[in-house]
């Protein structure tokens, strides 16, 4: 299984925006009492992303681009390399 970090720096604004939406769309993120709209959990997870706070991981296996806090206690598991 080989699982790689994606700089988010790499991607257009374009792919960053929909890498954010198919995820925000699959992962039923609770964002609290009151339900945001995506266009906020997109900022949300977009400036998390770009400060750091979030990294961008792609499965090879599953091919498929998750979102994990970068203090995740599962990336220290995976041994990531960085992207």
């Amino acid at each position: 299984m080989a699982i790689h970090i994606i700089p988010v720096k790499k991607l257009s604004a374009g792919a960053l925006r929909g890498v954010i939406e198919e995820f925000i769309s699959r992962s039923g993120t609770d964002y609290g009492a009151v339900e945001a709209s995506m266009e906020t959990k997109v900022k949300q997870a977009k400036y998390k992303l770009e400060n750091g706070s979030a990294v961008l991981l792609y499965d090879d296996e599953t091919e498929t681009t998750n979102i994990f806090l970068a203090d995740d206690p599962v990336l220290k598991k995976l041994d990531v390399p960085p992207g």
